[in-house]
């Protein structure tokens, strides 16, 4: 590929990645520190890119130089995204999520496809006590916080703030049209969490352990009427306003690792799932043609149960209430 070609390359991919509504000769310009007429001259090809400007725009939108060159590798490029209670908090997360998911629905054509092996992060933050519960055991248990090194559970340890940005996140989402793809697996690691909580003795009372289950019970029912509807909303929506398309698939061939599927008009990203909350992203794009490839293999052998299918519906969703009511009974 030679460097002319390679050069157009880069600016095409970096158009694909850009909103409708966001020039790209105002951002390689930032990016790069130029004017506005240098930017033009690099994307028209008349100004070579020295290798320095071609691996800041690579690095800015997480693009790959071996694809850039066209060089033959196995290696992929990842972002890692990972909280450290420090430099990057709780809140940062949340809000970096916020803006993620925005910018995602802020293009004209856009899909998330979902492959969980956990209740989606989107999904915890519907009611307050499971939105308290899960920030309480993520702070405590996954992120080993100083702050909470000697907490017990308390509804109040959740601050505004975090309340907050959890429920803009969860609104955040049901702007974007979204395919997902559950196991009755799923519904597990939310019980494990509450149920290690309530062995430790971190609950002060049988009636907070019932609230959290309670939360819980009503995010699968909410999760239920979404999938019922074929469209996303959150609990008091006016279910009349613009409907955002959700397609929700029951899985009963792997219960895979947690891979997210980000199209965008022609670009592609996936981000994959560790340690609870970290995730590495790739816009790599011969990575995401084959994750898609394998996400719609997946799909054509799940079972679809949004608007369509009300008995595998039922099945399925009565399987995850029944987990969570076996568990209510013996409090």
């Amino acid at each position: 590929m030679s460097t002319t070609t390679s050069q157009d390359f880069l600016f095409q991919r970096i158009k694909e990645m850009l909103p409708q509504h966001i020039s790209m000769v105002d951002a390689v310009s930032e990016i790069l520190h130029v004017s506005s007429d240098s930017a033009y001259r690099r994307i028209r090809g008349e100004t070579p890119l020295v290798l320095d400007e071609a691996r800041q725009l690579c690095h800015h939108f997480h693009l790959s130089v071996d694809q850039l060159l066209n060089l033959k590798s196995s290696s992929i490029l990842f972002q890692n995204i990972r909280i450290n209670n420090e430099q990057y908090s709780y809140e940062k997360y949340l809000a970096g999520l916020i803006g993620l998911v925005n910018h995602i629905g802020s293009f004209f054509q856009k899909e998330i496809i979902y492959l969980t092996k956990d209740v989606p992060i989107f999904h915890n933050f519907y009611y307050s006590p499971l939105i308290a519960f899960r920030y309480f055991f993520w702070m405590k248990s996954i992120l080993q916080h100083p702050d909470f090194t000697t907490r017990g559970f308390q509804f109040n340890w959740v601050t505004p703030e975090i309340e907050k940005l959890s429920r803009e996140l969860a609104k955040a989402y049901t702007s974007v049209p979204s395919v997902e793809i559950w196991n009755t697996e799923c519904i597990n690691s939310a019980i494990s969490q509450i149920e290690f909580c309530k062995d430790s003795g971190l609950f002060s009372s049988t009636a907070d352990i019932k609230i959290v289950y309670e939360s819980l019970e009503d995010t699968m029912l909410h999760l239920k009427a979404q999938a019922e509807l074929g469209f996303k909303f959150m609990p008091g929506d006016d279910l009349q306003e613009r409907k955002t398309p959700f397609r929700f698939f029951y899985n009963r061939v792997i219960l895979g690792d947690t891979t997210i599927l980000a199209t965008t008009d022609h670009a592609r990203t996936v981000y994959l799932n560790y340690g609870v909350l970290n995730y590495m992203t790739t816009s790599d794009e011969a990575f995401c043609v084959q994750c898609q490839e394998d996400l719609q293999n997946l799909m054509r052998k799940a079972t679809l149960i949004s608007q369509s299918s009300e008995k595998q519906r039922n099945i399925f969703f009565n399987i995850l209430l029944t987990k969570i009511q076996e568990r209510k009974k013996h409090l």
